[in-house]
Formats: structure tokens, sequence, C-alpha cells
């Protein structure tokens, strides 16, 4: 069994050289020799120093589990992550298969100006390229704020997208209120009554509005 970085690797599921940075200090000569000796691998580095590494090279294939006892899987380099290419992809025409990042956290939606707030909160989590927002805001006074754009989200869309919303107070009476993220800004819209089709933007928040609202986006 290898010990690497307080995991456990079992050295009969690996095939080729495991590369292990940092992987020790003040390395005796009896250590090099005693991972020498394990077939398929090679080991360099000074012996007796403090600052000695036990250093392996080059790209390992591993057969089976491997389980991290503590610690985390850290990804060292941004733009790597976990390749999925050996499964099946589906009918449409596939631009990656490589999961590079996870973010979770929390932003301020606002809505600029002098508008302040009873309540102002946002949540966020992105997988890869989807990102999903969470927010609430129950202004105070809307002052010099926007009446019908919510900004500050944390990551820039690639393109439109529409959102849950849950509206009340609104400076207007409407039939149906609908939210669109573009860029990073959430955009509400609404039809003021059951006969009319076209949405208008005109004068959506002021004093006391609540507004919750939730959806995702692709960045």
């Amino acid at each position: 069994m290898l010990k690497v970085a307080n995991s456990v690797i079992s050295a009969s599921r690996i095939t080729g050289v495991l590369p292990v940075a940092n992987g020790g200090t003040n390395a005796s000569t009896a250590s090099i020799t005693s991972f020498n000796n394990i077939t398929g691998f090679t080991a360099s580095g000074t012996t007796g120093t403090t600052s000695t590494n036990l250093v392996f090279a080059t790209t390992p294939t591993l057969v089976g589990d491997v389980t991290l006892s503590t610690g985390n899987l850290v990804i060292g380099t941004a733009g790597k992550g976990i390749d999925f290419s050996a499964t099946t992809s589906g009918s449409g025409t596939m631009t990656s298969e490589l999961l590079a990042d996870y973010e979770e956290g929390t932003w301020t939606p606002t809505l600029g100006g002098t508008a302040t707030y009873l309540a102002q909160t946002g949540r966020y989590t992105k997988v890869g390229r989807l990102v999903y927002i969470q927010g609430t805001l129950y202004i105070n006074a809307i002052g010099t704020g926007s009446t019908a754009q919510i900004s500050g989200l944390p990551f820039t869309a690639v393109d439109s997208h529409p959102m849950s919303i849950q509206l009340g107070g609104s400076a207007q009476a409407f039939s149906a209120v609908y939210g669109y993220i573009n860029s990073t800004n959430v955009n509400i819209t609404y039809n003021a009554a059951l006969a009319t089709s076209n949405q208008t933007t005109a004068n959506v928040f002021t004093a006391l509005t609540y507004i919750d609202f939730s959806g995702c986006y692709s960045v």
C-alpha cells in the first residue's frame, strides 16, 4: 500500500508511474530504494535534507476504486478537472466532457442608485458552466434605484434565460410577471392585463416591493 497525502492507494491497482509532489521531507536512501522496488515505479530525489521530497514522474493509470481516507482531491491547475470522455455521449453535438469547476457562495442583488433594503440576500452554486442562483429583495426605499432591473449576478450569462419569480407589493397591477437573466442582470417584465400579450418593464419596483427569484443560466 502507498500512503500519499493522507490517502492510501493499493500499489497492485496502479499501472504506469505515480506522480507525487511534496511527498515528504528528509527522504532517506532506504526510502527511495523501497519505492524503487515497487514494480513500475521509479523515485528520484536528494537524500538526507529537510527540503527533500520523493517525486515520481509521468502519468499513472489506476485500476479499481481509489479512496481518500482524509483530505480532499485538489485540482492544482485551472481548467483541469474530471474527464468523462469514456462515457457514451448524447445524440446532440458534444462540445466538452470535462467537469472543470465547482463553486458555491453568496452574492448581493441590487437595484443600484440610492435604493435601500429591508432584506437583500443571494446565493449561488456553479457546476461546470451551469450557475444556479437564488435571491431576495425587500425594498425599503427605491430612491434612484432601477424599477425593473436587478444587478450583481456572480457570473456573466452567455445568453438570455427565463427564471422563476414571486413578486408582491409591485408598483403596478399585472396579470403575469416574468424574469429574464441577461449578462449580469435580471430584467423584470409584466403583462398589465389578461387581454394584453405585450410585456413592459416600466415601474415594477417601489417602496415595500418584495421579490423572491431563482433560476439557472450558462456561462
